[in-house]
């Protein structure tokens, strides 16, 4: 073989290399029929409702049947004066730039045809800074392709949808925007061309930095226009002659403020991966519900403001008051909402999935459901008198209940209801350290947890998302779920890229003891220290419990339906009190009762019914036995078969008053029937 053979082949090779745009590939007939420039992917609400988008281009596609004539045909003859006449190279300007750039001996003139600039732009746009002979190969074979299986029409849209116009704006209907701050529909014969005059040097030619440049390049594409019978004569001296108009402020796209597309893009990040980028514009679907999520936003921001105007009022702080709160639908996991602060940060530290805060009261649910789990009966009295516990240290715990009133003998609901320090600690200890925390975690708390007694009363740390998704059995009767926030990513044709598993539910309580807690926290909300909830108007079946830590840094509730459990936290960043009497009762539990009622109550009043196996008796809120007629203070309570109280209460009887009037009517009834009255 010759060395000349050997070369023609290298060449050929060559060629074919560079045409089929090299190891890549060239893209697909439907990949180059189906593209869309990005205008960054758009994120869904569960009910197919925009949020926002994952990025945000400056850019919005318009199809070109918007775009006036006027403004097709100013980039039509300075761009590409024969577009509709060749096949996506020009050979005319083909020869003409190559006679130029051999008498220059370098590159003085291109070629490239509005077809040529929208593969560079769409297509290969890793490309388009290059200036070498490989790339004008790959252009000239894509554009042949690109015509091949578009119409004319639809490469030009194309064109006027992705160019680059300077000032970080694609597209003509941005730029418009940008530049004159109306749409492109409404352009005047100077604007489209003044338009029309970017793409050549987009920063060059910035009409904002560049003025004089702009217009003598706006009027030359005018010139144009007119020499190609695009505009008469007159009009286009009229358009000379009229100074340029720029509008002094830049366009850019709203970007939609919702807490929730911060977690939405980790998410997805974490399923793409490297190929994100390369996948172009995607559509996410998600969980969110758009108007629970606009009213948590709302309840999170107004109540954090409100606690900062009180916190300590007149005393200056650095710091801001902070909320978050996440709201999830407990029978699948999905999340409705979720806020991260009380004012909105793109990229911000997201408190509702990883600030870590100690719940306080908050986590007794966990100690009585263990007290219920280990054969308990919610019959129990407790003791809720001041307790001393001695530590391991050698020091002494003396933990007061809030307030510093203490109830006595006490049944578990009642205690609970109020949220009493001391018989809370009390149960635990009887029901062991060991039992409550693995009760915890198969409920779904994953943060260590101490086995300390201060335990009892929320002293460890968990995000916002842990724990409202740990109350979710309570509300589902006995399944742990997996919190889910999106449930497929496609492409924009529809096509599937990701999609969730199947829902997976893991039973880890029984039904019954899920419907007993889920009784005593409505208590909680009745009667006890949720109560706000039912004075901001909440009417419907509502479980909850409020949470408040040492010196009131930290202030809770969490509250659920069969539908929905919704927690809030409020506090400062780095931990200080929120003020005097700060409590999760008087300042979470009505960010919840707002939420709740803007964002999602309406359209049923669904409530829990026992599951069977249990029965209902009236027992004495103090002793716990069944309650006679004279027991000051009496609820209903369920319990497992076999397992109700069979004793009257003996300790509530008749006063002396009461019985000698009982006697006295017995005896005149007596006296009447003899005498036959």
């Amino acid at each position: 073989m010759t060395s000349g053979a050997v070369a023609a082949g290298v060449v050929v090779l060559a060629l074919v290399f560079a045409t089929t745009c090299g190891f890549r590939g060239c893209p697909t007939t439907e990949s180059l029929q189906g593209y869309e420039p990005r205008q960054g992917s758009p994120v869904l609400d569960r009910e197919g409702a925009m949020l926002g988008r994952l990025q945000y281009v400056r850019r919005v596609n318009i199809p070109l049947d918007t775009v006036p004539q006027v403004v097709r045909d100013a980039f039509l003859a300075v761009e590409d004066r024969r577009f509709y006449d060749h096949g996506g190279i020009d050979f005319r300007s083909a020869v003409r730039a190559l006679f130029a750039n051999v008498r220059e001996m370098g590159v003085a003139e291109g070629f490239s045809t509005i077809t040529m600039q929208v593969v560079r732009n769409a297509f290969i746009p890793e490309m388009a800074l290059q200036r070498t002979l490989r790339r004008k190969l790959i252009e000239l074979a894509l554009a042949r392709k690109l015509e091949q299986n578009l119409t004319k029409d639809k490469i030009l849209e194309l064109y006027l949808n992705v160019i680059y116009l300077g000032n970080g704006v694609y597209g003509v209907e941005a730029a418009s925007r940008d530049l004159f701050g109306k749409g492109v529909g409404r352009l005047s014969l100077e604007e489209a061309a003044t338009l029309a005059a970017l793409p050549k040097g987009p920063s060059s030619y910035n009409p904002r930095r560049h003025p004089d440049r702009a217009l003598a390049r706006r009027n030359l594409v005018i010139t144009l226009m007119e020499q190609q019978g695009r505009v008469v004569p007159e009009a286009a001296r009229e358009a000379r002659a009229t100074p340029l108009r720029i509008q002094e402020k830049g366009w850019y796209p709203e970007s939609d403020q919702v807490d929730a597309l911060d977690p939405i893009r980790a998410v997805v990040d974490s399923l793409l991966g490297d190929d994100a980028d390369a996948m172009g514009d995607v559509v996410v679907h998600t969980t969110i519900d758009s108007r629970a999520q606009q009213a948590a936003a709302r309840a999170v921001r107004t109540q954090a403001e409100r606690i900062e105007r009180n916190a300590e009022a007149g005393r200056q702080r650095e710091a801001s008051v902070q909320g978050a709160m996440v709201a999830l639908d407990p029978r699948t996991g999905e999340i409705r909402a979720i806020v991260n602060g009380s004012s909105y940060e793109r990229g911000g530290f997201s408190r509702a999935i990883a600030a870590r805060r100690q719940p306080g009261s908050a986590f007794k649910p966990f100690v009585y459901g263990a007290a219920l789990s280990s054969g308990y009966s919610p019959a129990m009295v407790l003791d809720d008198s001041p307790v001393e516990l001695e530590l391991p240290t050698g020091e002494t715990w003396e933990p007061d209940n809030y307030g510093g009133e203490y109830s006595g003998q006490l049944t578990m609901r009642r205690a609970l209801m109020l949220s009493a320090n001391a018989a809370t600690i009390r149960l635990a200890g009887q029901v062991g350290l060991h039992s409550v925390i693995s009760y915890a975690e198969r409920m779904g708390i994953s943060s260590a947890l101490p086995e300390v007694p201060a335990l009892a009363l929320g002293a460890a740390e968990v995000t916002p998302l842990e724990l409202v998704a740990a109350y979710a059995p309570f509300a589902n009767g006995g399944y742990r779920i997996a919190t889910t926030l999106v449930t497929s990513i496609t492409r924009s044709d529809s096509s599937p890229i990701w999609e969730r598993d199947s829902l997976v539910h893991e039973p880890v309580l029984d039904p019954r003891e899920a419907f007993q807690v889920t009784s005593m926290l409505q208590t909680v909300v009745q009667h006890g220290t949720g109560f706000e909830v039912r004075r901001a108007g909440v009417r419907d079946s509502v479980a909850g419990k409020t949470g408040t830590t040492n010196e009131g840094n930290d202030v809770w509730f969490v509250g659920y339906t069969p539908s929905l459990v919704a927690g809030f936290w409020f506090g400062y960043d780095t931990p200080m009190s929120l003020g005097a009497n700060a409590s999760g009762g008087r300042l979470a539990a009505p960010a919840f009762a707002d939420f709740y009622r803007r964002g999602w109550q309406g359209g049923t009043n669904a409530h829990w019914d026992p599951p069977p196996g249990l029965v209902m008796k009236v027992i004495d809120s103090y002793n716990g036995e069944l309650a006679n007629q004279y027991c000051p203070v009496t609820h209903r309570e369920w319990f497992k078969s076999g397992t109700e109280p069979t004793s009257y209460c003996e300790e509530h009887q008749a006063s002396l008053w009461e019985t000698l009037e009982g006697v006295g009517s017995a005896f005149g009834k007596a006296i009447k029937d003899l005498l036959g009255f």
